[in-house]
């Protein structure tokens, strides 16, 4: 049997680049289940569609996918399910680098690595995707569930993560994406937009990990910039797992208990998101310097400007904090900490400051914590950061048209 490909459906629900394919056959179960699949993702065509059928499959090596225009399509999450408890070779489940690369309806489990990597790609589609370690919290736990970095066109959507031991969904280094509709739990970090620009993430459900959703920028990476996210209509509750990430990696730094955390990255509004009962606080907007890590990257921009927090509902939260709030900031403010949390550190060389604006959050609390004055000059007021700034603009992907603005202002 021919197992390049199966039917001939076009990819017009992915990117314009894919092509329609003709009929080569399907993966069926049995013995030789895994050399079939990998056999038909080497011998693809642009525009193959690879069909898995239902069932549990245990794999031994990762999945590695380098042909562009390539579907790999199962029959529905936790219907077609990848295990790799076994896994003898390589580290992730999935290892895609061409172009208009589609991956949906099935389960990735246990891997060594991370669930799903896709590395510098024009074109990414994640539909209806689980990665999961099934043994829970754990630091041998793989380090990504859903991976891209370094792409362009990115869209995950009704997917899952669960347990990943730094992010469950993650892109980093990447231009115009969009996450949306999905569920993140039991990771350390729910779902990390890194060093990235242009983002939408909407209508996600993050809960039970250590850290929320996490808009970060960090150095010694070749994308430097990270601006232009939007964080809107997600439901972001009760992330009070404890920080499992193994030690060295950025994320062990994050305290659990943190709904929303935007470090050092500028043009970012969050709004119309319902966060609430995060332990160590709902909202955190803070500069790389907080960290405490030395900074060797000429190239990197440490602070964080143009935040604009609004129209939000934030509730409970901030009754359990650890980390940097308990030691430094508890015994200045007290307990519990306002929900939302800034550190006050500005870049002495920018005019305009660091604009953190902050407006209709309801009743939700705010805390200068004076991180570059040692926490000396903590304050509540509010009124300086009484301020709008501009909508930031939908992503527009290339086979979906524009998005839904989110109401932004």
């Amino acid at each position: 049997m021919d197992t390049r490909a199966v039917v001939c459906l076009c990819l017009a629900a992915s990117f314009p680049l894919a092509s329609c394919a003709k009929k080569r056959g399907v993966i069926e179960p049995g013995p030789h289940f895994e050399k079939e699949l990998q056999t038909a993702l080497i011998q693809a065509r642009p525009g193959d569609v690879i069909q898995l059928p239902s069932g549990r499959f245990q794999m031994t090596g990762t999945l590695s996918v380098t042909v562009p225009g390539v579907t790999i399509r199962g029959a529905g999450m936790d219907k077609t399910v990848l295990s790799y408890v076994h896994q003898s070779t390589g580290s992730a489940g999935v290892l895609a680098t061409g172009n208009n690369f589609a991956l949906e309806g099935l389960t990735i489990e246990d891997t060594k690595g991370d669930g799903v990597k896709i590395n510098g790609a024009d074109g990414v589609t994640i539909r209806g995707v689980k990665a999961e370690w099934t043994a829970g919290p754990d630091e041998k736990n793989g380090s990504y569930g859903i991976y891209p970095v370094q792409c362009r066109n990115v869209l995950i959507e009704n997917s899952a993560s669960v347990g990943a031991s730094d992010a469950g969904i993650y892109v980093g280094q990447s231009n115009n994406i969009v996450v949306r509709r999905n569920r993140a739990e039991y990771n350390v970090a729910g779902i990390e937009i890194e060093n990235s620009e242009n983002a939408d993430v909407y209508e996600n459900t993050v809960t039970n990990n250590a850290g929320g959703l996490l808009v970060f920028s960090l150095p010694d990476l070749p994308v430097k910039s990270s601006r232009g996210t939007r964080v809107y209509r997600n439901d972001v509750y009760a992330n009070n797992t404890h920080n499992f990430a193994p030690k060295g990696n950025i994320v062990a730094k994050v305290p659990p208990g943190t709904g929303v955390m935007v470090m050092a990255t500028h043009d970012a509004e969050v709004f119309s998101n319902a966060i609430r009962d995060n332990n160590t606080v709902n909202v955190s907007i803070i500069s790389y310097l907080s960290t405490g890590n030395p900074i060797h990257d000429a190239g990197y921009d440490p602070y964080v400007s143009n935040v604009y927090v609004h129209d939000n509902r934030i509730t409970g939260g901030g009754t359990s904090p650890a980390g940097i709030a308990a030691e430094a900031i508890v015994p200045k403010a007290g307990k519990p900490l306002p929900a939302i949390l800034w550190d006050g550190i500005v870049d002495a060389k920018s005019t305009g400051g660091a604009r953190i604006c902050l407006q209709h959050n309801g009743d939700a609390g705010f805390l200068n914590y004076d991180a570059a004055g040692a926490f000396k000059n903590v304050s509540r007021d509010v009124k300086p950061h009484d301020c709008e700034l501009p909508a930031l603009a939908a992503v527009v992907l290339p086979s979906a048209g524009p998005e839904p603005s989110g109401g932004g202002n």
